[in-house]
């Protein structure tokens, strides 16, 4: 039985196959005209935005007349037209609702199965790096101190290193000098010298290296996460016995840690 349109078996809208195909049209104009004012930093007239989305200008102006209505584009009094406010609105909402953890752990969860090792998520603490959620390595019952809660220097550890490389020269000379560089394991850096040299190799490659400093027998491999701003805000490591490390994983390590800053609405001039 059917009721104001609507099929019983599973309460979605009736809808006849021409409604929905004028429907999915308006949206994709809607989209087009939204992506081409996006491209604009100043607003724009609509003979230019009928010709940059290839759309009738009578088309494109009775669009844009709703979509201002709704608050998503704004129309000055010459014409022009810019993204409107609404658009901020539901970014900010957005931004609100996403969460770092939540949103790298699909990402990671991948990578580990693609990998089999341990991955790892880790936030700065000061001068510490604490290790905020991690994906189990069955392969091996060599114990890694990457556990959930952990904490370890910036200096010796693959993620510590992505921030101290962040910071610049000034600011890891006051870490070194705060710290003192402890050494946890024989091959840990200790002096400032070996650091800053460290660090540039992972400005240049945007990826860092742990090899035996936190923990004798593992070694990890970790690339930056940053948000809508360009922030810093996290890195991925992937930690394992020294005996398996394979430094080619680098690369997959990068493309995983771009794609989760792309979800949390980084937008890098290069591509990741």
């Amino acid at each position: 039985m059917r009721v104001l349109g609507y099929h019983a078996a599973d309460e979605i809208p009736f809808m006849n196959a021409p409604e929905q195909k004028n429907s999915i049209q308006v949206i994709d104009r809607m989209m087009r005209l939204l992506d081409v004012l996006s491209e604009h930093a100043d607003p724009v007239p609509l003979k230019h935005l009928a010709l940059e989305t290839g759309l009738h200008p009578s088309t494109a102006h009775r669009i844009l007349a709703a979509m201002s209505n709704s608050g998503f584009v704004e129309r000055a009094e010459n014409g022009t037209y810019r993204l409107g406010i609404r658009l901020l609105e539901l970014g900010a909402l957005v931004k609100s609702r996403i969460s770092l953890r939540e949103t790298a752990m699909q990402a990671m969860l991948q990578l580990h199965q693609t990998t089999g090792e341990s991955i790892n998520l880790g936030i700065r603490d000061g001068d510490e790096i604490v290790y905020v959620e991690r994906t189990s390595s069955g392969r091996s019952a060599v114990r890694v101190v990457h556990i959930v809660g952990a904490r370890a220097p910036l200096h010796v550890t693959a993620t510590g290193k992505l921030f101290l490389a962040e910071d610049g020269p000034q600011l890891v000379r006051e870490y070194a000098r705060r710290t003192g560089l402890p050494r946890l394991t024989p091959t840990s850096i200790v002096t400032l010298d070996a650091l800053e040299k460290e660090l540039d190799k992972v400005r240049r490659h945007a990826v860092a290296y742990d090899l035996d400093e936190v923990e004798n027998g593992v070694r990890c491999i970790a690339a930056g996460i940053r948000d809508d701003k360009g922030k810093l805000v996290a890195g991925l490591s992937l930690s394992t016995p020294s005996e398996r490390f394979n430094p080619d994983l680098a690369r997959v390590i990068r493309e995983t840690a771009g794609q989760i800053s792309r979800s949390l609405g980084y937008v890098s001039a290069v591509h990741d």
